[in-house]
């Protein structure tokens, strides 16, 4: 029996770029939920951000945020990651350096940004709707970071995984998060960090949990479970991680609530990876 669901957001839930929920997801959770399923949305974006993107069934699921670095149900921080300060300033100095890098650094409320064009400030504020704090110097950084992030506008090229990784990835976890996006976390913060809390909430062991990724950020919640799904666009080495693929999420859901959570009903009509 299936007591806890995981998925991603970025190329998992929202396809092609979207930044709405597909309508159909909303009723799914609350199915999950009448059947003692808890939904679980695991992504790299900020708390704010995921709960306007889930604001119709926000008491009836919780949230994995920040790649791992926070988890929150109704609205209480179960637990929360923070950076070494002294790293978090030489990480933005670094991407502000960088031609064609922008920062995000991420806190409990909002993110610390300094775009350099308008193009990045749209993305943030119009386009992915984030909670924002510009600023001019470097020394206004004063509320703890969970998680830095580097955004490249034409993608995030293996020339420019490499560099960063070069950089640092002696000294925090460094992974790519969608197509133009690359994450710093801490060591030991993960999006599975956030799965075996709410295991431990839920006293439910990995056979009772479900998850859905597509990308290297997800591999450790992939790995962690089971009955672990990557979508089909996935890179391969993603795809390795888990046990299962599909092209959607919905179509996963509707057969669990058919079966009411028994997850080898699901699994006969569904081709595992080899």
């Amino acid at each position: 029996m299936i007591r806890l669901v995981a998925s991603d957001l970025d190329g998992t839930l929202l396809l092609n770029g979207a930044q709405k929920l597909p309508e159909e997801i909303f009723p799914l959770i609350r199915e999950l939920k009448k059947l003692g399923i808890l939904f679980v949305a695991a992504s790299g974006r900020q708390y704010a951000n995921m709960k306007l993107l889930f604001e119709p069934v926000l008491k009836d699921m919780a949230f994995i945020c920040e790649n791992g670095a926070m988890a929150v149900q109704n609205e209480k921080i179960l637990y929360r990651d923070s950076f070494d300060p002294a790293l978090v300033r030489e990480i933005v100095e670094a991407v502000y350096e960088k031609e064609g890098a922008e920062f995000s650094c991420s806190t409990k409320d909002f993110y610390y940004v300094r775009p350099k064009t308008q193009g990045y400030i749209d993305l943030m504020t119009k386009t992915v709707k984030t909670n924002c704090k510009f600023i001019q110097d470097f020394d206004e950084i004063t509320e703890p970071c969970i998680k830095l992030a580097v955004y490249e506008e034409k993608g995030m090229t293996e020339e420019s995984i490499r560099y960063w990784r070069e950089r640092f990835s002696d000294r925090c976890t460094v992974v790519t998060s969608g197509y133009a996006w690359l994450d710093f976390i801490p060591f030991g913060t993960n999006k599975a960090k956030g799965i075996k809390k709410f295991q431990e909430l839920l006293n439910a062991g990995p056979k009772e949990c479900l998850v859905f990724g597509d990308e290297y950020n997800d591999i450790e919640m992939l790995k962690c479970v089971p009955y672990s799904f990557a979508m089909k666009h996935s890179k391969e080495g993603v795809r390795q991680a888990a046990n299962y693929e599909t092209e959607r999420v919905e179509p996963v859901l509707r057969k669990l609530i058919s079966a009411k959570g028994e997850i080898s009903e699901v699994l006969r009509c569904i081709q595992k990876n080899v």
